[in-house]
């Protein structure tokens, strides 16, 4: 039985309820690959976000999120259309799969191990629905909230090494690195700082940037927000309609995974 969103809100709040649900840390695989990937648990709760009323207070369900964010290797099976027959790759609806993007979409910072950059937000609610698909488990873009409660639990005491978990400006030499490289944070995440930007969903369905990137000079302990993407991330795309999948001028842009029980 689907119970309403009011009583779900109101069960997440109790001990025992769904936000209480206790999770054990997984370890997920794509079949017909030899990819595997870690998934920590991060426990319910209420967190606070903006809105357009000024702050939300937001029940959120337990859930996982990727101990890293996704790499090239994953997202290449989807891209690249690894998973089907070669026969078959020119034939896939371009609607359904990214087009080849213009350039090189790692801008040549490195590929096997590093992150996923310069990907649209509705390429990545694409790719967790496809890779939903091939798993038969829930994956999905992270709602605001979601992020939020994790990045509570990562960072809820903040210490002046904390800034050793992430890339910035200031040690990144202007460019994304291997996930996982440097120390995980409290909750055993690596990277939710710094190194690239982390698409996000709103609770009005606007994509925003969380986490930060290696750009800025130094790394938040408030992760930051950016807004829904902007014209100039895709500015230099000679194609016209300019592409909906790839942001020519967005490195900084990425994606970790939630799953859902």
């Amino acid at each position: 039985m689907k119970l309403p969103l009011p009583l779900l809100l109101s069960l997440a709040a109790w001990p025992g309820g769904v936000a209480a649900q206790q999770l054990a840390p997984v370890t997920d695989t794509l079949p017909g690959t030899r990819l595997r990937w870690e998934m920590v648990p991060v426990s319910g709760g209420t967190v606070v976000v903006p809105s357009g009323r000024g702050v939300d207070t937001v029940a959120v369900a337990s859930f996982w999120i990727g101990r890293t964010e996704v790499p090239w290797e994953l997202y290449d099976v989807f891209y690249l259309r690894l998973d089907l027959p070669r026969e078959e790759r020119a034939t896939v609806d371009a609607r359904a799969r990214p087009s080849r993007p213009y350039g090189a979409p790692d801008r040549g910072f490195g590929h096997r191990g590093y992150p996923v950059i310069s990907i649209a937000h509705d390429a990545a609610v694409r790719f967790a629905a496809w890779l939903s698909e091939r798993t038969g488990h829930r994956y999905a873009v992270p709602t605001d909230a979601q992020w939020q409660r994790a990045a509570d639990l990562a960072i809820a005491v903040p210490t002046p090494g904390s800034a050793g978990h992430a890339w910035s400006r200031a040690n990144a030499d202007g460019t994304t690195h291997p996930v996982a490289a440097l120390a995980p944070d409290a909750l055993g995440l690596h990277d939710l700082l710094g190194n690239a930007g982390e698409w996000v969903t709103g609770q009005d369905g606007t994509p925003w940037l969380r986490g930060g990137t290696f750009l800025p000079p130094v790394v938040a302990l408030v992760p930051a927000r950016r807004a829904r993407e902007q014209p100039a991330w895709n500015q230099t795309d000679p194609q016209v309609p300019k592409s909906r999948w790839w942001l020519s001028d967005g490195p900084f842009a990425g994606l970790r995974l939630v799953r859902l029980p």
